[in-house]
């Protein structure tokens, strides 16, 4: 048999699915805040630095495994632990505005997990058909303004659809497609740490593979 590596493979983290899903959470995140929270606020920069941890803790925290199992675990766990807080804001964020937070059965969010988005650039283009569904399903429903005028009836807080009210419609549609991905990472990443205990019982961490290669090497002289 081959001898024990005193540093075993590591890394590979661009590999692993929470690494990836992470990582695309930072991106529509970042997205997110620039266009739905005041850039001045401290939910904006706590947001943003929580999906950055999540994707960075991933990482180190595989780079670290070489030499140490319980570093690994460490930033695993500061990795999910900081994907909760973001879970929890993007809650806070719709209860606060009065929108809804989808249950996992909502047909737009089986739409979206359907297309299993792996881009920024995929998950606005779900937005952007999302918005043309519902706005193909209210066509004939909202008299326009010209409508209203005719018949003397002007009310434009009724009958003008502005950008204000798209906003929000687009942010709901994004915060509910973040926690999707968030559900799903966080998920994995508890597994993810599972696999991680149970190896480091199993196995010990990088004193006890010294100790293992070192007598390993002695009786072979």
């Amino acid at each position: 048999m081959d001898a024990e590596p005193l540093i075993p493979k590591h890394g590979g983290y661009r590999k692993l699915k929470t690494f990836q899903l992470a990582q695309l959470v930072y991106d529509v995140t970042v997205r997110f805040c620039d266009r739905y929270i005041d850039r001045r606020s401290r939910t904006h920069d706590q947001m943003v630095q929580a999906a950055r941890s999540g994707v960075q803790n991933i990482a180190e925290g595989s780079q670290a495994s070489g030499t140490s199992k319980k570093m690994e675990l460490k930033l695993t766990n500061v990795a999910r632990a900081s994907l909760e807080e973001l879970r929890l804001d993007y809650e806070d964020f719709l209860r606060q505005r009065g929108m809804e937070m989808w249950p996992p059965s909502h047909p737009a969010l089986q739409r979206f997990k359907a297309r299993r988005c792996s881009t920024l650039e995929a998950v606005r283009a779900w937005v952007e058909d999302e918005r043309r569904l519902s706005q193909d399903g209210r066509q004939g429903e909202t008299r326009t303004y010209t409508d209203c005028h005719r018949h003397g009836d002007i009310n434009q807080s009724v009958v003008v659809r502005d950008n204000p009210f798209e906003s929000i419609t687009s942010a709901g549609l994004v915060a509910n497609a973040a926690l999707s991905l968030l559900n799903v990472c966080c998920y994995l990443l508890d597994r993810q740490l599972a696999a991680q205990a149970a190896a480091f019982e199993k196995e010990g961490g990088f004193t006890e593979r010294l100790y293992r290669v070192r007598s390993a090497r002695r009786r072979d002289r």
